[in-house]
């Protein structure tokens, strides 16, 4: 069966045919985010996302349009979500180790500006394109097409840039509160 007759099917909330488009795509949905993730439960994780998103988005879906690209376009922002979430998770606890510093006492002020200093440091190792596009998403708060459009890169460019800073600073900034936690 071709895959427009599925996704016309899937729209119907055919179950066979979002098997058979599961079935079909769950492997290049994997291995797209293995090029992001490193953690194999995260990986399935996104896989199971993307695909409960096609099937609650199924009447939305064009049949004449790419699904494979569908796809990709949701596997892309499942993965760009759990990195803003991780990021501000981080964030989080920095300023609840900030604010709480009065209840908990000098050691955890100081542990936060160990790691707001460490975050610091570990931007200013991005290589220096990657720098500027991350501190003009987050410090200028500028969108990717005004950050393209400012440096004359395409907005593909400027998202790589994040991603590539976020998944530094992710990996790094957990590594240290391993650190604080022993």
């Amino acid at each position: 069966m071709d895959e427009r007759t599925l996704v016309l099917q899937l729209k119907e909330g055919n179950e066979n045919a979002f098997t058979t488009l599961y079935q079909t795509y769950w492997a290049k949905v994997y291995n797209f985010s293995r090029l992001y993730l490193t953690s194999s439960s995260e990986i399935e994780e996104v896989v199971q996302d993307v695909f409960v998103k096609v099937w609650e988005a199924r009447i939305f879906i064009k049949e004449n349009e790419n699904f494979k690209g569908f796809l990709f376009i949701i596997t892309r922002n499942i993965i760009f979500n759990q990195f803003r979430k991780s990021f501000n998770e981080s964030a989080y606890k920095l300023a609840v180790l900030k604010s709480s510093s009065e209840t908990y006492g000098i050691e955890e002020e100081m542990e936060a500006s160990d790691l707001q200093s460490y975050i610091n440091k570990l931007i200013e190792e991005l290589p220096p394109r990657q720098r500027d596009v991350f501190q003009m998403s987050r410090d200028q708060h500028l969108s990717y097409k005004e950050i393209a459009q400012q440096l004359d890169i395409t907005e593909k460019t400027v998202e790589r840039h994040i991603n590539e800073a976020l998944k530094f600073l992710r990996k790094n900034v957990y590594f240290f509160s391993l650190f604080l936690s022993i």
